[in-house]
């Protein structure tokens, strides 16, 4: 960003600012799924979901580290690492989470996901996601502290109820 972009987003408020935050988080997920179903129409879900995943793989380990430094956490524990959790684009996309944080341990459940809301408003039905976002909360893990271990509690295509599309496990190991 030039310096010019800089001084001229320091003249808004914060409020703006954190509204233009989630317009480009917004346009963000809006590309991902463009670029998804351009794929998915072109070679299949099979082939889309294997390049969205191994996107989603790289982008865990940039954002993870990126996050850390922005953040200045120098701890890698639980809390440290809810923290940067928090702050990722996927994270702040969800409209509904919940979290519970504990010192070595901690859940997080989305009650309620923008993309596939999208897709069976679109009657595309619901997108079996759990490999993709496993990879990347597994990927974002491990860069952020190898000794973070993820489990998959729920995610489609798992049985799910309507308030609970995934829910994901974070555990810091015993050394």
């Amino acid at each position: 960003m030039g310096q010019d972009d800089r001084s001229w987003l320091l003249g808004f408020s914060k409020e703006k600012l954190v509204d233009l935050l989630f317009l480009q988080i917004r346009n963000i997920w809006r590309v991902d799924g463009l670029y998804f179903l351009g794929i998915e129409e072109k070679f299949g879900t099979e082939s889309a979901t294997t390049i969205d995943r191994n996107c989603w793989s790289i982008l865990a380990k940039l954002e993870a580290r990126a996050l850390k430094e922005l953040l200045e956490l120098k701890s890698n524990d639980i809390e440290a690492f809810v923290t940067a959790l928090r702050a990722t684009s996927w994270a702040l996309y969800q409209e509904g989470k919940e979290w519970e944080v504990e010192a070595d341990r901690a859940i997080l459940r989305i009650t309620s996901c923008r993309t596939q809301k999208a897709r069976i408003r679109k009657g595309l039905g619901e997108f079996p996601c759990k490999q993709v976002r496993w990879t990347y909360l597994k990927e974002f893990a491990k860069e952020f502290n190898p000794e973070i271990e993820v489990n998959c509690i729920v995610c489609p295509p798992d049985k799910h109820d309507e308030n609970l599309w995934c829910e994901w496990e974070f555990v810091l190991k015993s050394k």
